[in-house]
């Protein structure tokens, strides 16, 4: 099973992500995760990845792609996996399609969770207020939200009517709690 998990920063993606591993015994795969562990691995794409990581340059869609084949071949993965952060273009989107055909496999389903973007401050806010100074992340400030909800907006959202079109995109209300999102997913994976 191939689910893609797609929403805005701080809709719960990874929260959902984590259950359904749990449940269906996938592997959840973020795009940072693979690359890091492709670089250490030291394989032929890890080190094309490392090198242009070094440059300080975005990972190119075929590089990216290289990865992806790669990690979805590990026996870990035989059941299928949990695409969170990736694709984040069309062009992705179709290069990804193309690598599935390839492998014999397809996207079964890509869950949209929405939630409102006011609600996300308003959690970005309540994380930063559980979590010890020393603790907080550089980036938990609501101006650095409101640009990657802007970011998100602009270059990932257009990827949802490319799903949408091929009839793969089951949107959930994320506003929801934990649980009930949770059952609404497990209805739109079957």
């Amino acid at each position: 099973m191939m689910i893609i998990m797609f929403g805005p920063p701080g809709a719960g993606k990874g929260t959902q992500a984590k259950i359904i591993e749990e449940e269906h015994g996938l592997v959840q795969l973020s795009t940072g995760d693979m690359l890091r562990a492709a670089v250490r691995a030291g394989t032929e794409i890890g080190l094309r990845a490392k090198a242009i990581m070094d440059r300080g340059d975005l990972v190119d869609d075929e590089t990216m792609l290289g990865v992806i084949e790669e990690r979805l071949g590990q026996p870990d993965c035989a059941k299928g996996a949990i695409l969170d952060g990736f694709p984040r273009t069309v062009a992705q989107a179709e290069g990804l399609s193309a690598l599935l055909e390839k492998m014999g496999r397809a996207i079964d389903v890509t869950i949209e969770l929405t939630v409102d973007e006011q609600e996300l401050v308003n959690r970005m806010h309540d994380r930063v207020s559980k979590t010890p100074e020393a603790e907080r992340r550089a980036d938990d400030n609501e101006e650095t939200l409101k640009n990657r909800l802007q970011v998100f907006r602009d270059q990932t959202a257009p990827v949802l009517p490319y799903y949408e079109a091929r009839g793969l995109l089951k949107k959930v209300d994320g506003m929801r709690s934990i649980e009930e999102v949770s059952a609404d997913i497990r209805r739109a994976v079957g």
